[in-house]
């Protein structure tokens, strides 16, 4: 019998639809416990597996977008307790070769996910995997729905994990389970302070029997679009004998959770309205008739929202009408959102100019930063070649710096009056370090545009912090001929 539900009483709508969501459930459980008996999870309480990897320079890269180059990953092993649950990862590292730069060198990977105070980014290595995914959807109220996708019949799944994101929206784990009850693909969203509500995807083939367990051969991971990471698996150990010394890591191996405290804001004057802004990426504030420019945005909302408040209290009762990013990689543009929020146009190089429109105009859901709370369009300009801003009062000039394969997206700042040059990532060595072959590349472009000045301001502060020169640079750049 049907029933007309524009006729029926209140009562009744409720008990169809306790029904319906009760049946959803009900289904969704028997999807997962099938999907759990056709890969041989039963007992799995641990993994480790290894073979070769390679994990794409994401957000690092000389173009920001596509053509990631990447660091090639040996002896991968990743290792998962799943009744803590834990992951520890480790391998042998060997980043590309930087056209007229130095060899690469050899490193060590060795980082351990915990469940203390470990952010969703960390955590979600743990619940994308296939059967990562399937305890998760046991034990979190999944839900199932059908899709068919470029053919085949699939059984989507969906749970949210009790974490929760900065912005309190719970986060989402949505996994592809085929006809053969193999996990195809798992996706998920995370915050990123410039991409928002970031897309991670990834994708499992050529499953293989390992002691009864199937696992995929074959794993290739995307973020928003982009191949950022991929594996062939060759050894797996389901419920491995040894997993404490496993998942025991290296001294001083690399871990997740809460970053270190930021220093405290300072500044200094540098001339008549130029500030010189520390405490984190450095940057400066320049004052105009009606108007401020703040050259680098820093690398966090945090870093951002200070910067803009030592503006402020610097020059207060002006509008910071111009941020100029120095080029697009995430350590460097993470904290332009807090300017966008305020209406200030971001300046940056023409080369990542639709990337940052896009990024910045993404959902933010999830980040719950101040360019969410604003629901303001970023504003974005590209520089082509050079730009001027000026007035009676100050004038900076912004180049492109050309033939630079750390980014093809790189600005430099003049400042003609106060003869400040203003640059990121040409820094100046540590002890024992080498001297990058960018330092020489810089040269050259200052050389063919004719800047000549006094003081060279880093966006990386040297260590100790000290005023640079000109003549500082030049001899840097000789050492690397």
């Amino acid at each position: 019998m049907l029933i007309d539900m524009t006729k029926a009483p209140a009562a009744t709508v409720l008990l169809v639809a306790i029904l319906s969501t009760s049946a959803a459930a009900q289904d969704a459980k028997t999807v997962i416990e099938d999907a759990s008996k056709a890969m041989g999870m039963a007992g799995l309480n641990s993994i480790t597996y290894s073979g070769a990897a390679a994990s794409g320079n994401f957000g690092q890269s000389r173009t920001i977008s596509f053509g990631l180059a990447s660091t090639a990953i040996r002896n991968y092993t990743r290792t998962i307790d799943f009744t803590q649950p834990a992951s520890r990862v480790t391998g042998s590292t060997m980043p590309a070769a930087v056209p007229g730069g130095p060899a690469p060198q050899p490193g060590t990977l060795d980082q351990l996910i915990t469940p203390a105070n470990e952010p969703w980014a960390q955590q979600l290595q743990i619940w994308v995997t296939p059967w990562g995914f399937l305890r998760g959807a046991a034990a979190n109220k999944a839900t199932v729905r059908s899709r068919k996708v470029e053919g085949i019949a699939y059984r989507v799944v969906t749970w949210n994990p009790a974490q929760k994101a900065p912005s309190g929206q719970p986060y989402r784990v949505v996994g592809y389970i085929n006809p053969q009850g193999m996990v195809d693909r798992v996706e998920t969203w995370v915050e990123h302070p410039i991409l928002g509500d970031m897309h991670v995807e990834v994708a499992y083939g050529n499953y293989q029997n390992f002691n009864g367990l199937k696992v995929p051969t074959r794993i290739s991971e995307k973020r928003v679009g982009m191949e950022t990471f991929v594996a062939a698996i060759d050894s797996v150990r389901p419920n491995p004998a040894d997993l404490a010394q496993l998942m025991t890591p290296s001294p001083g191996a690399g871990r997740g959770g809460v970053p270190a405290p930021a220093p405290a804001v300072a500044s200094e004057k540098l001339a008549d309205g130029v500030y010189r802004i520390t405490g984190g990426y450095v940057a400066l504030a320049v004052e105009f008739r009606d108007y401020v420019v703040v050259l680098e945005g820093g690398q966090s909302e945090a870093r951002g929202l200070s910067i803009i408040a030592e503006t402020r209290r610097l020059i207060p009762n002006k509008r910071i009408k111009y941020v100029v990013n120095t080029h697009p990689h995430f350590d460097h543009a993470s904290g332009l959102a807090p300017f966008a929020a305020e209406g200030s146009i971001i300046l940056t190089d023409d080369n990542n100019k639709y990337f940052l429109e896009q990024a910045l105009s993404s959902p933010r859901t999830l980040v719950g930063d101040a360019l969410a709370k604003s629901r303001k369009n970023p504003k974005v300009e590209g520089v082509v070649e050079k730009m001027v801003l000026g007035d009676e009062t100050h004038t900076i000039e912004l180049h492109h710096v050309a033939k630079l394969e750390h980014s093809d997206g790189m600005l430099v700042a003049y400042l003609p009056k106060e003869r400040i040059l203003f640059s990121a990532d040409f820094n100046i060595p540590g002890p024992g370090q080498a001297v990058s072959p960018s330092i020489a590349t810089l040269v050259q472009n200052l050389e063919r545009l004719q800047l000549d000045f006094d003081r060279h301001v880093l966006v990386h502060a040297p260590n100790p912090d000290r005023p640079v020169s000109k003549a500082d640079l030049l001899a840097l750049a000789k050492q690397t001929n």
